[in-house]
């Protein structure tokens, strides 16, 4: 049971990290990050050490530039996690 407290505790500091990131770099009014993880275990390259994430974002900044760009500009504030903690990300702006 301590070890699923410990697990739990890990994922909230990390999906905090993660917004604090884009808060610092991105102009947001709202985000929402989802973690869609569980749904993917029986994938066939899960792994419990990356995540599966969706981040549903409210900024007038990233709907005043095209889509193609505001998912560049996320990707890129989130380069290093992309390569190393998050596996799939999926982007929803409003």
């Amino acid at each position: 049971m301590l070890f699923l407290y410990s697990k739990f505790i890990k994922m909230e500091n990390y999906l905090k990290d993660i917004e604090k990131k884009l808060k610092e770099n991105i102009d947001l009014e709202k985000l929402e990050i989802i973690d869609n993880s569980e749904k993917h275990k029986r994938h066939r390259f899960f792994s419990e050490d990356k995540f599966h994430l969706h981040l549903k974002i409210k900024s007038s900044y990233l709907k005043s530039i095209t889509r193609l760009n505001a998912q560049k500009l996320i990707m890129n504030v989130l380069k290093d996690d992309l390569k190393n903690r998050i596996h799939a990300l999926e982007i929803s702006i409003e």
